[in-house]
């Protein structure tokens, strides 16, 4: 079996610091006898090293305690989760990591969770994670967010994914099991979306759509096709022009 690189990393550590047998050797600052330099360890190998959980790790888990059906978990604990991941995603590493951990379509996901609370903090992450990040702007483009932005931030409430929408009655038979999903689709709320909610979602768009033509192009074209009068051949770096667009969202969600 191959060895963890990060223990074989330990290893090299603990042999070039381990304390010499003849007192009157002395150790080396810099290397060995032949100048070569001492073996370091990184933060992932220090981690690995005590046990604690990477940050990949965490995102994850934070994904599947927001996402989590148990009715243990609170929905304290869920913002708790939510308000972690955040954070994490400030760095650009992790913001990239949410595209290899395969979370950033649970994370659009829950744009349209029945809970206020838990969609403003949904809008809020990704906010940050496509902040100043041509990568992560490119994934949610990929993936449709920036038209879900759109919805919200004009004051729309996502529909609701029927398998989202409640918890399941394992009392009930097969048959009415059936016949309750048969009947349900998967319609948007009657309810506008919250203010909060709105101006985070705003906060999102300004992010992705910055210096991302792109994004902004898919934005502006969504925007059109909701009615909304939008300048034609915005250029993503004309921060001027960006923020007359979305100052304009921006004071709609202020005074909704």
């Amino acid at each position: 079996m191959a060895m963890d690189p990060r223990l074989n990393d330990l290893l090299r550590w603990g042999i070039e610091n381990t304390v010499p047998s003849d007192p009157s050797a002395a150790p080396s600052s810099t290397g060995d006898a032949a100048g070569a330099p001492r073996t370091t360890l990184n933060a992932e190998a220090l981690a690995a090293i005590m046990g604690a959980p990477s940050d990949a790790d965490m995102m994850k888990a934070s994904i599947e305690n927001i996402t989590s059906t148990d009715p243990d978990i609170t929905l304290e604990s869920k913002l708790i989760a939510f308000d972690n991941l955040e954070q994490l995603v400030e760095s650009l590493d992790n913001a990239n990591l949410l595209s290899k951990l395969g979370l950033w379509t649970p994370l659009l996901e829950l744009l349209a969770h029945e809970h206020d609370q838990l969609r403003l903090m949904a809008a809020w992450c990704v906010g940050t994670a496509v902040q100043n990040n041509a990568p992560s702007q490119e994934r949610l483009v990929a993936l449709g967010g920036v038209e879900k932005l759109v919805t919200m931030a004009l004051g729309e409430r996502l529909p609701v994914p029927v398998e989202k929408r409640g918890t399941v009655n394992d009392e009930a038979t097969t048959e009415e099991k059936k016949e309750e999903a048969a009947v349900e689709t998967p319609a948007a709320p009657t309810a506008g979306e919250t203010k909060d909610v709105r101006r985070k979602a705003v906060y999102a768009l300004s992010s992705a759509v910055r210096n991302y033509q792109p994004a902004l192009d898919v934005a502006a074209k969504e925007l059109r096709n909701r009615g909304e009068e939008v300048q034609e051949g915005i250029d993503a770096s004309d921060m001027e022009a960006v923020n007359e667009l979305i100052d304009g969202l921006k004071q709609r969600a202020l005074n909704a």
